[in-house]
Order: C-alpha cells, then sequence, then structure tokens
C-alpha cells in the first residue's frame, strides 16, 4: 500500500459498529427528543425525559448516558435552587480542538489542507464583498493587518506577526453569513496552526513574505468595501495559490537531508 493509500485509510471515517451501547443509544434519545421539541440554549430539559424506567433503562446506564451528553457540550447540570438539567450552546472553540484531535496523530499534509483553502477561501472573499461588512467587522479586519504593518524588530514579533496573517483570514470567516462556511475556514486554519512543520515555517525570518501579504490582504480590503465580488474572489484565489507555493517549497526544503530543523 503505497503512502497517499494508507493516508486515505487512515483518515476514513469508521463505520458505526454494528451493536451501539445502552448508554449511546440513551443519549441519542434524550438528543432527539431536544432536537424534535426546539429547545434552545438555556432551557431546561424535562425531568421526564430523564427518567430511567421512561427510557427503558437502569439508573446506571442513564447517568452514562448523561456523562456522555454533558462531554459532548449538549448538556450542562446545575446544583442547588433551581438546578437541573439544561441545554447548553456547544462553544465553537470546543468543537474545532476536538476535530483537531481527530488528526492529531494523522495530521493532512499542506497540500491536502490547500487544495480545500483555493477552492472555499475564494468564496469567502466573495461573499464578504457581496454581503457588504459591517464597520465593526471591516474595522477587525485592518487591525490584524495593522499588527504587521511595522518592520519586525525581534525574530518573535516577526512570528506573530505570521499569525496575525492567518488571523485576517479567521476575521473575514467569523464576518461571513455563511455559518458552515466560516467555520470550515476557521478549522483550516487551526490545522495549519497546529502542525509542527507549518509552525516552524511561520518561525522562518522572511520579510519579503510580510510585503507580500500585506499586498494581498490590502487589495482584498479595498474589492471587499467597494463591493467588487468578482475581484475579491480573484485576488483570494492569486493569493491562495502563492500561500500553498511557498508553503510547499518551505515545507520540501526542511525534508532535505541536512536541513535545519
Amino acid at each position: 500500500m503505497g503512502e497517499n493509500a494508507e493516508r486515505a485509510a487512515a483518515l476514513t471515517v469508521p463505520s458505526l459498529p454494528r451493536r451501539r451501547k445502552r448508554p449511546d443509544i440513551a443519549a441519542d434519545t434524550i438528543r432527539d427528543r431536544i432536537m424534535e421539541t426546539g429547545l434552545v440554549p438555556g432551557d431546561r430539559v424535562p425531568s421526564e425525559w430523564l427518567d430511567s424506567e421512561t427510557l427503558k433503562v437502569s439508573r446506571g446506564t442513564l447517568r452514562e448516558a448523561l456523562k456522555l451528553l454533558e462531554f459532548q457540550g449538549l448538556i450542562a447540570s446545575k446544583t442547588g435552587p433551581g438546578g437541573g438539567i439544561f441545554v447548553n450552546a456547544i462553544a465553537p472553540d470546543n468543537a474545532l480542538r476536538m476535530l483537531d484531535n481527530l488528526f492529531l496523530f494523522e495530521p493532512p499534509s499542506i497540500a491536502d489542507i490547500y487544495s480545500i483553502r483555493k477552492l472555499i477561501e475564494p468564496e469567502l472573499a466573495a461573499s464578504a464583498a457581496r454581503e457588504m461588512l459591517t464597520n465593526e467587522a471591516f474595522e477587525a479586519l485592518q487591525s490584524t493587518i495593522r499588527l504587521y504593518e511595522a518592520e519586525p524588530k525581534t525574530a518573535e514579533e516577526e512570528y506573530r506577526q505570521r499569525l496575525a496573517e492567518l488571523d485576517f483570514h479567521a476575521e473575514l470567516a467569523r464576518a461571513t453569513p455563511n455559518r458552515l462556511l466560516g467555520f470550515i475556514v476557521v478549522f483550516l486554519l487551526s490545522l495549519l496552526r497546529d502542525m509542527t512543520v507549518c509552525r516552524e515555517i511561520y518561525r522562518e525570518s522572511n520579510p519579503e513574505l510580510r510585503e507580500t501579504g500585506l499586498h494581498y490582504q490590502v487589495r482584498l480590503l479595498r474589492s471587499i468595501k467597494a463591493g467588487n465580488v468578482e475581484q475579491a474572489r480573484a485576488i483570494m484565489h492569486d493569493h491562495m495559490i502563492e500561500a500553498e507555493k511557498y508553503m510547499l517549497e518551505r515545507a520540501a526544503l526542511r525534508e532535505r537531508p541536512g536541513a535545519s530543523r
């Protein structure tokens, strides 16, 4: 089996087990009821839904089911007066961390990540131009650029500026009305931040790279502000092509015999 085939096999979505455990089934039943009745974060889960006899499970199985739902972030328990089980809002950061952990030991390649970034980030830019960002969202984008407008004085400052370039894309993702698109973009950025090879590349001194990033992002902001959808899409596409080329070249250099790490 070749390297690509092995990677694909490692990342294949596992099939569901033929026989699920009782706590899983009970947790699914409670989750389905929450969804079907339209409960929202902060609402109390009716006590009759949490009755072991109603669910036809033991009290121990029910406790395990509630632990599963709490671990998943769907419910939260409160003690004392007014306590009980409540529907909980799952924090995006927690969801991202769980997804990151999925790839912790078998991370995707830089090429894998950029193959997706090249497809969706131009659409993200086009969406920003089409929807016309709020003043608050536009200011957040400009703030990330200000972090690396000046020449860095230390290696650590240059590293922080590289991360600020990623923050620009994250802010753009947060501003899009398409929450799914935004989440996927932020997830890919999170993978890049966590990958050892990427962190090492980001720490390499490269003054020209900062200028290139500024060039693309300033042009992109102008297109977004002008509402020029096609121009915004084209600028981001070119930016992703250049970014992928740089990252792959630097990663290849690090793999050469005798390369410093």
